[in-house]
This record gives structure tokens, C-alpha cells and sequence, in this order.
């Protein structure tokens, strides 16, 4: 049997891509994210959507559909545009060409990256749960909170205690307080 070698066969990475056309506009859509940028558009949507302990899926939606615009497309958007990124995004949904942008993706494209985004959220709220994640976050902010307790009694002072007591003490029409 002879070997082929990855080198002989002379493959690249897929560039390819699909031009549509909006209102006039060509616009050139990706078939193929490399997979480090997939990576990439995977972590940055779940960064910008999880919020006080969860994944926010109207956030999920918002930016996971951004992301695919962004990475996706030859469309260019300004720093200043990308400050509004909620504008944005209503402008391409209300105008169909989010849809369009998303029908010249590749099916497979555009669910595996769905899925991945699942998966993670699905794994981490899990593990999130999980008695080794609590066990976790108790060791590593326990030195914080140490440190914390150790700031409150180098701060303590007796004499704004001891006032504080003399006022409880009168409040409480001159009994001692427990």
C-alpha cells in the first residue's frame, strides 16, 4: 500500500465564499470558518450574553446573530457603529438581512456553531451546580475573604464601639444590653 503524505496532497483551508445581493449591495458570505475563529465566535457570544449566574438567551440570540455577521462577512462597521451593537443588530433583523446573511451560510455551518454554544452553556450551568464547583469557588475566594476579615479587625476601633454600646445602652432607657 503506498502513503500518501498530508503535504503531497497540497490542501488548504476552505476560502470560499457566496456573493448575495442586498438593496444593490454585494455582499460576500463565508461558507467556511476556520475553527479558531469558530472557537472564537463561540466564547465571545457566551462572554457578552451571561449575566448575574446565567446565559441570558434573548443576549444568546443578540449576539451569537452579530458575531455570525461580523466573522461571516465582508460587511464593515465602525468602532463608533459597533458602540450601538443593539442598533445594529435591529437594523439587520428588521431590514431581512440578518435572514439573508444566514440563509447563505451553510446549514451545517450555522448549526454546529449553535450547537457548540448549547453544549458549553449546558456543561458550565451544570458544572456550575456540581458540589466540585462550589468546593471550588470556596477555596479560591477564601483567601479574599480572609483578607477581608483581617482589613475589618485591623480597622476596628474600641472607642467607636464602646459608643456605640453607651447609645444602645441609653436608647434602651439605661439597661444593660446583651
Amino acid at each position: 500500500m503506498t502513503k500518501t503524505t498530508y503535504a503531497g496532497m497540497k490542501l488548504k483551508v476552505n476560502t470560499q465564499s457566496k456573493e448575495i445581493d442586498f438593496n444593490g449591495n454585494k455582499i460576500e458570505v463565508l461558507q467556511y470558518l476556520p475553527i479558531e475563529d469558530k472557537y472564537d465566535l463561540v466564547m465571545i457570544t457566551l462572554q457578552r450574553c451571561y449575566e448575574d449566574g446565567i446565559y441570558n438567551p434573548i443576549k444568546k440570540d443578540i449576539y451569537f446573530h452579530l458575531f455570525l455577521v461580523y466573522m461571516y462577512t465582508d460587511i464593515v462597521f465602525t468602532e463608533k457603529q459597533k458602540e450601538n451593537e443593539l442598533k445594529i443588530y435591529d437594523t439587520l433583523e428588521s431590514n431581512g438581512l440578518m435572514a439573508e446573511i444566514i440563509k447563505a451560510i451553510p446549514e451545517e455551518e450555522y448549526n454546529l456553531l449553535f450547537n457548540y454554544i448549547n453544549e458549553v452553556i449546558e456543561n458550565k450551568m451544570h458544572w456550575n451546580t456540581s458540589a466540585s464547583a462550589i468546593a471550588n469557588k470556596i477555596i479560591n475566594d477564601l483567601p479574599s475573604n480572609m483578607q477581608a476579615a483581617v482589613d475589618v479587625l485591623n480597622n476596628f476601633d474600641q472607642d467607636k464601639f464602646k459608643a456605640v454600646q453607651s447609645f444602645a445602652k441609653a436608647a434602651n432607657g439605661g439597661r444593660d444590653i446583651q
